[in-house]
């Protein structure tokens, strides 16, 4: 096996097409995604979009755990301010500037592009596999954007996929960092196939087979639609759609410490709800008000500039200290004991909040 943290492959298919597969190549570490993979699959992607011969692009994560489990915020830990420090994100800004725009190109790609999101898709595998332009959840999924938990927000397109969620359910997985599964995220819009796992050989085999004169996208969707139609009684119940109208009771209120303070005084026999609202009760009390204030900045942007304002964002992040003490408590230290600036969440400002949208004379993204 390659110790290449992505690996590649063309196989031959009918008519003298190729089909082109990418595999992320980090079991060890559910696939979290780092630099060197970012740079290797958008290298490849553009490669294979220019190349005629290839008909689809196909990415896949390695071992039966997980898609991708985010991104690789142990080593953007190291480039990230403490609270009152100044130390240069170089790091950071590239991570993210090259991580977003890769997310640009695979949501903006002319040809189809499969991901097969199976197993743990969060952070940015969420935002890998939202980008795909056929995006196939299985019954082993575990999704989420868990960023509350380490002082983030939820990045990648975020701003993007959470504001297009139904009702109010986007801004709640944003808050809470739940977990979802397949059938969630078929319902707020962050998976267009339920496809069981055991199918996927059956589906590259049915790609290989096919025949590619005519609309690329139209031959994906056929061999997708009929593998879901054999994987309905494999797909687990979802949790958003049964509690959907509970969570845009919830979520109405006039502040972000209001929306929060609903949701913490809920009493709930549902484990999958309290779990959720566990999460927002010992995250970072930052998080959500930045989770609130992204939905409102972003619900009228264009997707490249949605990207542009989250590395805005991000940029802040890694400066201000939230991030780094989140990961710190999490996955470094393991203590699970953060030292967060504040308290609690209505002890933030708006105009703490609204310094983490001040833009930068500088624009990496500025060619999206």
């Amino acid at each position: 096996m390659s110790e290449l943290p992505v690996l590649f492959e063309e196989l031959a298919a009918a008519g003298g097409k190729k089909i082109g597969i990418a595999t992320l190549n980090a079991e060890k570490s559910l696939n979290s995604l780092n630099l060197q993979m970012i740079d290797l699959l958008q290298a490849r992607f553009t490669a294979w979009e220019q190349d005629d011969a290839i008909a689809c692009v196909f990415l896949q994560g390695s071992g039966d755990k997980a898609f991708c489990a985010g991104g690789d915020v142990v080593a953007l830990h190291g480039g990230s301010a403490a609270y009152g420090e100044q130390v240069p994100n170089d790091y950071c800004l590239e991570f993210f500037t090259r991580e977003y725009a890769l997310d640009y190109h695979m949501q903006t790609y002319k040809k189809p592009l499969i991901v097969w999101g199976h197993g743990i898709v969060m952070g940015g595998g969420l935002g890998l596999m939202d980008a795909g332009g056929h995006r196939v959840a299985t019954e082993t999924n575990r999704m989420a954007m868990p960023e509350v938990t380490i002082g983030l927000y939820p990045d990648v397109g975020g701003t993007w996929f959470l504001n297009h969620a139904p009702g109010s359910t986007g801004l709640f997985l944003g808050l809470t960092g739940a977990n979802i599964n397949a059938a969630d995220a078929k319902f707020v819009g962050l998976a267009d196939r339920l496809v069981a796992q055991q199918y996927k050989q059956a589906v590259l085999n049915d790609l290989v087979a096919s025949d590619w004169s005519g609309d690329a996208d139209v031959v994906v969707a056929k061999i997708l639609r009929g593998y879901e139609a054999q994987s309905v009684d494999k797909m687990p119940a979802g949790n958003v759609q049964a509690n959907y109208e509970l969570i845009n009771q919830l979520c109405d209120a006039d502040s972000t410490a209001e929306i929060c303070q609903q949701l913490l005084d809920y009493q709930s026999d549902d484990k999958w709800l309290n779990r959720a609202i566990d999460t927002l009760r010992n995250g970072c009390p930052v998080t959500p008000h930045l989770v609130v204030a992204q939905m409102k900045h972003g619900e009228h942007l264009g997707l490249a500039d949605v990207f542009r304002m989250e590395l805005v964002m991000s940029r802040h992040c890694a400066a201000k200290g939230h991030f780094k003490e989140g990961v710190r408590a999490l996955l470094i230290d393991k203590d699970r004991q953060p030292n967060w600036q504040h308290k609690s969440i209505d002890e933030v400002s708006q105009a703490e909040v609204e310094a983490f949208f001040v833009p930068f004379d500088d624009d990496p993204l500025a060619n999206l």
